[in-house]
């Protein structure tokens, strides 16, 4: 097993770090450099410093998602070519 290390690691430490992890760890540690890579993204800091919308639905709201959802059941859907083609995008 090898000791940790005090002193601030390189690209190279690291991989040869998680190549010695037993395979059970590998996906925590994948969850673990994954919420890495995301808060030291930008935008991502941006989103999570959002405040909530608490924002009740009226029931016009309500009424448009349910109408939504019995679309997608119901495999009334456009791929995204079809749309760009229909904005003439």
């Amino acid at each position: 097993m090898t000791v940790p290390s005090r002193k601030p690691h390189n690209r190279e430490q690291v991989v040869r770090l998680v190549e010695q992890l037993p395979d059970q760890e590998i996906p925590a540690a994948g969850r673990y450099l994954e919420q890495l890579v995301e808060s030291a993204d930008p935008f991502f800091k941006h989103l999570m410093d959002v405040p909530e919308d608490d924002e009740v639905l009226s029931e016009k709201g309500k009424s448009l998602l349910d109408e939504g959802y019995e679309d997608l059941d119901a495999g009334r859907t456009h791929t995204l070519e079809e749309v760009k083609r229909e904005l003439d995008l």
